[in-house]
């Protein structure tokens, strides 16, 4: 199966997937717009379809790392959101905007599907030696959607109405399923004993059971001295002295040693205190509930991990702030609300091309550099973007464009780099799920506040830019070495202590 499913096949329907969803945004904004005649039940509109996403990221994870075959849910994903747009756009204008909302809401559970789930799944499209150039090609689809998408909702908008442009974006999600449902299948990752929070170390080997420690050494025990003899008159020794001392443990947490029995060894899953499959769901709830939680402790333990994701969540907070601000800046500066979209096409044009030119030069920049740097150079953007000149103004996005897309492809790096293969998806969707969240609390913020002053909304979104850099290095550096056992991103069986080293 794997040698059938090209790259070709993953980047065309990624590329579909998020253009469809960079496409729902401003099509949803423009005709919350165009119904309601307030940027305000327009943001509000968008804020909901992308603040479910700390949910539904999580969850969509930890059911990517277990599944078989995960791109049958990644199509079921993709189902939910384009159905869920086609309601969006039916309860406009009919239902109550609060029903409408709340639509948006479960339709945004399935977010992280577009973006994190997919890029989750690129290790297993191909091979380690090549993973580096997929992750570039794979964080361009985002810039090309992002191109491709805001300008065709304005497009579609002027030409046929907004509703159309909504109807368009549920097209493109919809040519998406194939490629998901086609997805390689892979085999379930069982979970090392090496500890995964935190600063990984050398794996030692393991107990039969999968767990615990080794013997100490390796040498042979000396025998046991004989019973000895009993003496005329003194009592006997028990029969079967097993039975009146306590069972040793081993050191495998789930081998249970009696004295004068044979080890025996518990089955996973199972518990000794449930009969009848009762521990079975039991145990299987607990690993759920752990799983939901491990994609947020590795994040949080991973300093290299921690500082890419805040510096990146504060900077899409600040880009949701500018998202909110397009129809009022396409009004107002370039003379129709529609055309606010193409201001977006031009930070997608200049952010392919500088993510271009990084897949060129990979190492010219350690990632960390370029996630703090890009996020100034958005800040400056941002400033500038509010002095209301048409000119400026488009200056002003394809600065933002160049800032954005290297920044993306170096998040990419540091999760490959720091995620453990079992907790990928976990890793990827939740961190998909809290710049989402980010971007959807800056368009819920900047749309009354753009509404009752446009330059006053643009200069607080570049002090939230400009956080971004100074939240990067709130967070100490983990200056040990990271020996792992698991492959490199690069494909190397291992990697040197200076490769994996949280040195950005």
């Amino acid at each position: 199966m794997r040698t059938r499913y090209s790259l070709r096949r993953y980047l065309v329907g990624a590329v579909a997937a998020r253009a469809g969803d960079e496409m729902a945004g401003p099509a949803l904004m423009l005709a919350g717009f165009a119904v309601a005649g307030s940027s305000v039940e327009a943001s509000s509109l968008l804020a909901g379809i992308t603040l479910s996403a700390a949910v539904g990221g999580p969850l969509l994870g930890a059911l990517l790392d277990r599944a078989a075959r995960p791109g049958r849910l990644l199509a079921g994903a993709l189902v939910l959101y384009a159905t869920g747009l086609g309601a969006i756009l039916a309860g406009l204008g009919r239902l109550p905007f609060a029903v409408t909302v709340l639509i948006a809401a479960v339709t945004g559970l399935a977010g992280p599907a577009l973006s994190g789930g997919w890029t989750a799944q690129l290790p297993g499209v191909v091979p380690g030696d090549r993973l580096p150039r997929a992750n570039a090609l794979d964080a361009m689809t985002f810039s090309a959607a992002a191109l491709t998408g805001p300008a065709l909702a304005g497009g579609v908008a002027e030409a046929a109405g907004a509703p159309w442009a909504v109807v368009a974006s549920v097209m493109l999600v919809a040519l998406a399923l194939p490629a998901a449902w086609t997805l390689p299948a892979r085999s379930p990752v069982r979970p090392t004993p090496a500890r995964e929070e935190g600063a990984a170390r050398p794996v030692r080997p393991a107990c039969p059971g999968g767990m615990g420690p080794p013997e100490r050494s390796s040498r042979a025990r000396p025998p046991k001295r004989s019973a000895r003899p009993v003496c005329p008159g003194e009592a006997a020794p028990p029969e079967h002295p097993a039975r009146d001392r306590e069972p040793e443990r081993s050191a495998c947490p789930d081998v249970v040693k009696h004295p004068g029995r044979p080890a025996r060894e518990r089955q996973p899953g199972h518990s000794a205190r449930t009969r009848g499959g009762r521990g079975d769901r039991g145990t299987r709830t607990a690993s759920m509930a752990g799983d939901l939680l491990a994609g947020v402790r590795i994040i949080v333990a991973r300093p290299a991990l921690a500082r890419a994701t805040l510096a990146s969540t504060v900077s899409c907070v600040a880009q949701g702030m500018l998202t909110a601000c397009v129809p009022l800046l396409g009004e107002r500066v370039l003379g129709g609300a529609d055309r606010g979209a193409a201001l977006l096409s031009c930070a997608a044009v200049s952010a392919l091309l500088a993510t271009a030119v990084l897949a060129r030069f990979p190492r010219a920049l350690a990632p960390g550099t370029v996630i703090w740097a890009g996020a100034l150079v958005q800040a400056a953007a941002l400033a500038s973007a509010a002095t209301g000149s048409p000119l400026v103004l488009v200056v002003a996005f394809l600065a933002t464009g160049c800032a954005e897309g290297p920044q993306l492809a170096a998040l990419f790096t540091v999760r490959h780099r720091e995620a453990p293969e079992r907790l990928r998806g976990q890793v990827f969707t939740t961190g998909a799920s809290v710049k989402i969240t980010g971007f959807a609390v800056g368009a819920a913020t900047a749309g009354p506040l753009a509404t009752r002053s446009l330059p006053a909304a643009l200069l607080l979104a570049a002090a939230v830019a400009a956080a971004a850099a100074p939240a990067y290095f709130a967070i100490r550096a983990d200056r040990r070495p990271h020996l792992r056992t698991e492959p490199h991103p690069t494909g190397s069986p291992g990697c040197r202590p200076t490769d994996c080293s949280d040195r950005y």
